[in-house]
C-alpha cells in the first residue's frame, strides 16, 4: 500500500472503515446489521466498528471512540435493545434490525454530523 492509497480526510477512513466492516461475514456480525445501519444516511457518516457480534458508531475516528450513539443489542428472544452508553439510556426495545437502526438514526446526539478526524476531544 503506498501512502496514495491511504485515506486521505475523514470521509474517506469512514468510507474505508465501512467498506472494511460491511464486507465481515457471519462469523463476525450478522451481515443484515452493517447494511441496515448503512442505508441511513445519518448513520453512513459515522465511523464503525464491530466488537462481539455488535456494531458500533462513533462521531470520531481515532480511540477512544464516542459513546454517545446508540447501540443495537441483539436479544437472546429476538428483536433488539438500543441502548446509548454514554449516559446509560436504554432508548428502546424493538423487533427488528430496520426499526433498531431506525431508532437510533432519530436518536443521534444534537449537532451529530460526520465524524471527525479526531478524537472526542475534537468534536
Amino acid at each position: 500500500m503506498t501512502n496514495n492509497d491511504l485515506p486521505q480526510n475523514s470521509a474517506d477512513v469512514v468510507a474505508a472503515a465501512w467498506e472494511y466492516v460491511l464486507s465481515y461475514g457471519p462469523e463476525r456480525i450478522d451481515p443484515i446489521v452493517p447494511r441496515t445501519a448503512y442505508g441511513h444516511p445519518s448513520l453512513r457518516e459515522l465511523f464503525p466498528m464491530v466488537s462481539h457480534g455488535v456494531l458500533y458508531l462513533s462521531r470520531c475516528t481515532r480511540y477512544p471512540w464516542t459513546h454517545d450513539v446508540g447501540t443495537a443489542f441483539p436479544q437472546a428472544v429476538g428483536g433488539y435493545r438500543v441502548r446509548r452508553e454514554s449516559d446509560n439510556t436504554l432508548i428502546g426495545e424493538v423487533d427488528t434490525v430496520e426499526e433498531a437502526y431506525e431508532l437510533i438514526a432519530d436518536n443521534l446526539p444534537e449537532g451529530c454530523g460526520p465524524a471527525v478526524d479526531g478524537t472526542p476531544d475534537d468534536l
